[in-house]
């Protein structure tokens, strides 16, 4: 199959990752995958973003950044038209991006099936937490989109509440979470014994994560075992992690190791006692959580709807009340001083990414599946988007 994949991403961070893992996924398949970004991507360092971006976000006032985001927005969509021309691909696969139609034109314009990743619900992600100012309009634009493509793939059932509640329905949603690849956490050295217990946090570290409650809860930590943190990752939270870190005398008990690349983090994974998601947004699917289950780590997240989508309560995780100040740390104590209950929880854990196949190969598996059946949706009837207009393929 010849795959068109549209994306806006210019940071090379979780997302990022997203993108090229399910992208090697589908030409490990044996597909042919065209991709269009900006061009700055491939440019940008790992945990970067493009230099001309940043001055822009820093230069501009909110409603013209939004409104230069609309005028990329064009310029998108006249290259991805141009790399539909030379490709002729059997679907357009597009990561959504809010006041990003390039995939949703491009499809309907050539009369293929346009397939749509959603991750967030982005016009409400940044009203809450960028300070949005065209509202409507972000909202309008986020729901034409979702409801011009083919099949709309959101990455947890809470995610798809909001693509139904859009107008979508729900035969022309299938959900497809995150994954990993098996072969990076294979091998993986045993954890060395240690009177400490390593608790461990991977990502991008926003003050949201709840880093701040960990490191309390570490410097009220009495008795034993020994407790301490390690922190994969960088983000605009840690210069003040470190400070708190200092402040409250825990420089010896907690190391932030900056950005660690793919190739890294199941080593660094595979060296937690205790896995580390103190918080999460109501709709996303963690990356991290995927990462901590394939390396048989004791896992400790909140409870809520999108995290019970992937774990269980007491069999593949301790999940605790998010509302609850102190259930957190309840758990951490229980995890610290039960290493039984540590290795059940990581085994139980691995074995469910096994047992439900939370890889990219197998999302590619899907999504080429869920491409399949769109094309033999239009094969067989008139459809409202177009019909195939290709004969023959090209180059991207």
């Amino acid at each position: 199959m010849r795959i068109l994949y549209s994306h806006r991403i210019q940071s090379h961070d979780g997302q990022g990752v997203h993108i090229e893992a399910l992208i090697a996924a589908l030409r490990a398949a044996g597909h042919e995958v065209c991709v269009v970004g900006p061009p700055a991507y491939d440019a940008v360092a790992l945990g970067g973003e493009s230099p001309a971006l940043a001055r822009i976000r820093r230069l501009l006032p909110g409603v013209l950044r939004e409104l230069a985001e609309m005028a990329y927005g064009l310029v998108s969509a006249a290259r991805l038209a141009r790399a539909a021309r030379a490709f002729r691909p059997d679907i357009v696969y597009e990561r959504a991006n809010l006041f990003h139609v390039a995939g949703s034109w491009t499809a309907w314009r050539h009369g293929v099936p346009l397939l749509l990743e959603v991750n967030a619900p982005l016009a409400q992600e940044r009203i809450r937490f960028s300070g949005l100012r065209l509202k409507r309009l972000a909202h309008a634009a986020e729901r034409f989109v979702w409801r011009r493509a083919d099949v709309v793939l959101p990455v947890t059932e809470v995610l798809a509440g909001y693509v139904t509640a859009a107008g979508v329905p729900r035969a022309r949603i299938s959900v497809v979470p995150n994954g990993i690849d098996l072969e990076d956490f294979a091998g993986l050295p045993t954890r060395a014994s240690s009177e400490a217990v390593q608790l461990g946090f991977v990502g991008f570290v926003r003050h949201w994560h709840g880093l701040d409650r960990v490191l309390r809860g570490l410097a009220a930590w009495q008795g034993a075992p020994r407790l301490d943190l390690i922190v994969v990752g960088d983000g605009p939270a840690r210069t003040d992690l470190e400070s708190l870190a200092a402040e409250l005398g825990l420089a010896d008990r907690v190391r932030f190791t900056g950005l660690a690349t793919r190739e890294e983090i199941p080593r660094l994974v595979a060296g937690f006692d205790i896995a580390l998601q103190p918080a999460s947004v109501p709709y996303a699917s963690p990356l991290k959580l995927f990462e901590y289950m394939a390396a048989g780590r004791a896992i400790i997240a909140p409870d809520q709807s999108n995290i019970r989508e992937v774990l269980e309560q007491g069999r593949t995780a301790l999940l605790f009340d998010p509302a609850s100040p102190e259930a957190m740390w309840q758990g951490i104590e229980a995890l610290a001083r039960d290493a039984a209950l540590r290795a059940r929880l990581g085994a139980a854990a691995r074995e469910e990414v096994l047992r439900r196949d939370f890889t990219w190969a197998a999302n590619a598996r899907r999504v080429v599946a869920l491409a399949e059946g769109a094309l033999d949706g239009r094969r067989a009837g008139p459809h409202t988007h177009g019909a195939s207009a290709w004969k023959t393929g090209g180059r991207c």
